[in-house]
């Protein structure tokens, strides 16, 4: 049974539409990204899932269950993550999650297991007893991930967790999302920080105003958007060479330039079967000393950029 999946999630407000018709299937056990540009629909979704605002039209599961608006059952089995966590900064983060504990009636000695686990988790173990007003921001999203943890969920939803992060606070929540990961947790996570995504997540849904636009695997949507391109650097000037790659129909464009010692070649394939088993040979008859080869495959940020940078479309 998938941990997420939804048919024909739709939201207005008023004349906007922020859900259009929305499907998703989301297996157990990973770290899914929902991707998109800022008003892209990503929180609309997230608020849905979660049971915190009802779908115009459209169904919704999470965890084996039916999404109702407001299910103290279905509450009880996912763990949230809101962009910007509100805490009682007056309390420290051990009094927070034994408050948050009390909110789900665990027992006290479940409390105190649970708290000195999930402590340890987002690494906050020596800062429990501090209060929260002097945690730095990282440590606050640390310790929303570890309330949002305390009744153990089954899914565990997380809206834009290192939006507005340095690069250390960011660092440390991506870490404690590995550590989740490792602990098969099933995670739900927006974001727009695409290299954040490309680095933790297993699947990957891109989302532009309202629609799905693709859900698939992080390396296969890699593969599947992966422009024909070579990248190949000599030791030697290689002028006659690029002249004698230019001249090939299989070859589309080719890009030469000077870095250093090394001259640096960027070659574009009309025909990628063919350029995997003719460069090689080429080079190896060229009789230039190769330094590096390689197909490069685009980052997430290209594919998002390739695939809703036209928005015009």
């Amino acid at each position: 049974m998938p941990a997420i999946s939804c048919q024909g999630l739709t939201k207005h407000y008023g004349s906007v539409v922020a859900l259009d018709n929305l499907d998703l299937t989301i297996e157990d056990k990973v770290i899914f990204g929902f991707l998109g540009p800022n008003g892209a629909g990503k929180t609309t979704a997230l608020k849905i899932f979660t049971g915190l605002s009802r779908p115009t039209s459209g169904r919704a599961w999470v965890a084996g269950e039916e999404v109702v608006s407001h299910s103290r059952s279905l509450q009880s089995r996912i763990g949230y993550l809101p962009e910007e966590p509100a805490f009682y900064n007056w309390m420290t983060a051990k009094e927070y999650l034994t408050f948050v504990g009390r909110l789900f009636s665990l027992s006290s000695r479940d409390i105190v297991k649970r708290c000195s686990e999930l402590l340890e988790l987002v690494d906050l173990s020596r800062d429990a007893s501090r209060r929260i007003s002097g945690y730095s921001r990282g440590m606050r999203q640390r310790l929303g991930i570890a309330q949002a943890l305390m009744n153990k969920p089954a899914v565990l939803f997380l809206d834009e967790p290192c939006s507005a992060l340095d690069p250390l606070g960011r660092a440390e929540v991506l870490d404690t999302l590995v550590r989740l990961k490792e602990q098969a947790t099933t995670i739900f996570m927006s974001s727009h920080i695409l290299a954040d995504v490309e680095r933790v997540c297993d699947t990957v849904g891109i989302i532009d105003r309202g629609r799905l636009v693709v859900e698939s695997g992080v390396e296969e949507l890699r593969q599947r958007f992966a422009h024909p391109v070579f990248e190949i650097e000599f030791e030697e000037a290689a002028t006659p060479f690029v002249r004698l790659l230019e001249s090939l129909p299989w070859v589309e464009k080719v890009s030469a330039g000077e870095d250093g010692n090394l001259f640096k070649l960027r070659v574009t394939a009309r025909d990628i079967a063919t350029a995997k088993v003719e460069l090689p040979r080429i080079i190896a008859g060229s009789g230039l000393t190769m330094r590096q080869y390689q197909m490069v495959l685009p980052t997430l940020e290209e594919v998002f950029i390739e695939l809703v940078g036209n928005r015009k479309d």
